[in-house]
């Protein structure tokens, strides 16, 4: 096995509230028999305790000359995270293209349909993020990112300048709460259908006592499946993103399990290339909010992609990844 890093560019600075970024550092992992070679992507995650070095050390035991364990295997030696993601979504891609079939078809899943995404824009002044809204013609879903003063007037102003559009907003646990009834109030107003972590997820416990008349979803609480059962009283979905996860393994399990909960599904990602992507698209075939749009946030995505037509996500080529 080998990995190594990468830097890719953004189009433009990308900005939550809790920090902003002009580039997405990734790390790949190869996984090679000299013939077929199977790759994943992870993106470390600050507010995870991650950083590009502390995810490198995690690899190390299974670079060159280490043994690559099997996925199940996999789930013991490593815990949920950017440095599995990586290792998990390579062994499958590394087994299909041994076996010569889809990882739909190792998973006992249904080929990939190709679905619509969410179109993010960045945190910025209402007037700025509703210009950014009225650019985005071509993007039926958009994601707010949302998270400081004048938030109400955000929602009331990307409302205003995309009657057509359907909104999702994400607070990126940023709103406090003594302020959510109220906000909540104008992101039902504003014709919000969710609203991503509201509450940092060690204040989540308020939200199973307070009123949402637009559905609430968990992002930084809900990392794996067996968190799923003591979210149900505050939560009425869960973004699943596999470097949270650790890979399309824990993702397709965290699927099934939210399901089981009568929890509904958006299906993530971290600013990324499209192989990062591409396993995720497997999650998103039963997502009912998909948010793949990292490739559209690049100046440049890695070749062979993706293929966005607006925000049409075409299933990945095997060439890519699957």
């Amino acid at each position: 096995m080998i990995r190594h890093s990468e830097r890719w560019l953004l189009l433009e600075r990308f900005v939550i509230s809790r920090a902003s970024k002009s580039a997405a550092d990734v790390i790949v992992v190869e996984i090679s028999n000299g013939t077929a070679t199977g790759r994943g992507e992870c993106v470390p995650y600050a507010r995870y305790g991650e950083t590009l070095q502390s995810v490198c050390d995690s690899l190390a035991p299974f670079l060159r000359g280490g043994t690559v364990p099997n996925r199940q295997h996999l789930q013991d030696l490593l815990p949920a995270g950017a440095a599995r993601n990586a290792v998990d979504c390579a062994l499958w891609d590394f087994e299909a293209k041994c076996s010569q079939r889809s990882v739909a078809s190792l998973a006992q899943l249904p080929p990939p349909r190709a679905l619509t995404t969410a179109y993010t824009l960045s945190l910025a002044s209402p007037d700025e993020m509703a210009a950014k809204a009225i650019a985005a013609l071509q993007y039926p879903l958009l994601k707010l990112k949302l998270g400081a003063p004048e938030d109400a007037s955000r929602m009331r102003a990307v409302r205003a300048a995309r009657c057509d559009a359907r909104l999702i907003v994400d607070a990126n646990e940023a709103w406090q709460a003594n302020q959510i009834e109220t906000l909540f109030d104008v992101a039902a107003q504003s014709g919000i259908e969710l609203i991503e972590q509201p509450l940092p997820a060690d204040q989540d416990g308020a939200l199973a006592t307070c009123r949402h008349p637009v559905p609430i979803c968990a992002d930084e609480s809900a990392h794996v499946s067996t968190d799923l059962a003591a979210l149900r009283d505050r939560y009425d979905a869960v973004n699943i993103k596999l470097d949270k996860t650790g890979g399309l393994t824990e993702a397709l399990a965290m699927t099934s399990k939210a399901a089981s909960l009568g929890l509904k599904i958006m299906v993530g990602c971290m600013v990324s290339t499209s192989l990062a992507m591409a396993p995720a698209m497997l999650v998103a075939q039963k997502a009912d909010w998909v948010d793949l749009d990292g490739p559209l946030l690049l100046a440049a995505d890695r070749q062979p992609g993706l293929r966005y037509d607006g925000a049409i996500i075409n299933p990945p080529p095997p060439e890519l990844w699957g």
